[in-house]
Formats: C-alpha cells, structure tokens, sequence
C-alpha cells in the first residue's frame, strides 16, 4: 500500500493570504482587476423576494396536528435517524396561528373536514398543505361514504404516497414543497419526458389539448411571432 501525502484545503497559507487582502481590502488599496476579483469572490446579489422565498422555504413551521396511522411516520422524521431539523422544520408548532405547514397525515372522515379546515384557514400566510399517505390523497383503502380526499376541500400542494408511506417519503416531500417555495420547482414526469399530449381525456377534449401543445410548440420554435 503507497501512502501519499497530500496537502489539505484551506492551509494556513491561504488563511493568511486572505486576511491580508482583507486589510487591503478595508484600506482601500485593491485597485483594478484586483478589487472586480475580490468583490466578485464575496458579492451575492439577489432580490428581496428571492431573499424572502429563501428564508421562508428553510424555516417551515409544521402544525402538530396527526390524524392516523401515518402521524407515527411523519413523528419519525424528528428522531435522530432523519433529523429534520438539518432543514429547519423541526419546529412543529401546536397552535395553528405559528404554523404554515399542515401535514395531513392519516384517513379523513366527513365530520372531521370541516376541523382540519378551520384549523388550516387558522395558520399563518402564505401557508401550505401535504397529503400524507394515500387515505388523504385518494381515500386509500377506506374508499366508502365516510372518508373524503384531501382536494375536495383543501388546496394541497405535494400528496405524498404510501400505506402508510416511510419518513424518508415525507421527507422527500417537503424537500420538494420547500423546492416550490424557492420558485425553482422540479419538473414532472410529462414535462421530463415530453409527454404533455398524452393525457387520457375526452375525444374533443384531447384535440384541444393537441391542438394548444402544438401552437406552444411553434411559438417555443420561434414560429408564430410577428417577423419571426
């Protein structure tokens, strides 16, 4: 076995190289290419929405608040297996009025939509919603007369699978609604594989669709633009 010896990242030399450009920095000596590299090299600029969206999205307050089965997995998330708080959610809050993050997590019955959303209609602007399990998003197993879908009242922003789906699911899921938050969503399985057209609908309904993806098509291309 050869054991080479390498030198590390950020030796005491670049410290020190960059503690003197640092004093020539506040004396104003840096001049010309010297003084564009050094602000270049530290400099972030963005807007103030950019800014806001960004703290808003790593600082997720989530309501405590567990419906069934599926509040045991998404409790899971706290623990030191997945340590949500490396994200900044580890705030679960227990009053509706310091959350913005409802975590529909188990089966909803009729008599309980009407709670889930005065406590949602409750919680801090701008707020969101998961659907967590399939109870929530589709009545999972228990699709009968008493039980009712997350959409039919709430507006939900990630639906998260699964009977009752693992931690590291729901951990996905608010990674996706936090990439939401950051206006830089993911894109979908039809726009990954550009199959906007393929959706099962009405006879009529389908020419529509073919009709408006392909005049999107031609305006993507640069057709359809006066003088193009």
């Amino acid at each position: 076995m050869e054991i080479v010896k390498r030198e590390k990242a950020g030796t005491p030399e670049d410290f020190r190289v960059r503690q003197l450009r640092a004093q020539q920095m506040l004396r104003g000596d840096l001049e010309g290419d010297d003084l564009e590299q050094y602000v270049q090299e530290r400099v972030i600029t963005t807007t103030l929405d950019r800014a806001a969206n960004w703290a808003r999205g790593n600082s997720l307050f989530p309501a405590t608040f567990g419906l069934a089965c599926c509040a045991i997995e998404m409790m899971s998330v706290v623990g030191a297996r997945l340590d949500i708080a490396r994200f900044g959610f580890e705030a679960f809050r227990a009053s509706p009025r310091q959350a913005d993050l409802l975590i529909l997590s188990g089966r909803i019955s009729i008599k309980m939509a009407p709670v889930v959303r005065r406590i949602y209609d409750q919680m801090l602007d701008p707020k969101y919603a998961i659907a967590m399990g399939a109870c929530s998003s589709s009545m999972g197993v228990f699709n009968n007369y008493a039980i009712v879908p997350a959409d039919k009242f709430l507006p939900v922003d990630v639906h998260v699978p699964g009977c009752p789906p693992r931690p590291e699911a729901l951990m996905h899921g608010i990674l996706k609604l936090r990439s939401m938050v950051h206006s830089d969503p993911t894109m979908g399985w039809r726009e990954r594989y550009g199959a906007e057209s393929t959706v099962e609908v009405l006879p009529d309904e389908g020419e529509r669709l073919r009709a408006e993806h392909a005049a999107a098509v031609n305006v993507s291309d640069g057709e359809g633009f006066p003088g193009a």
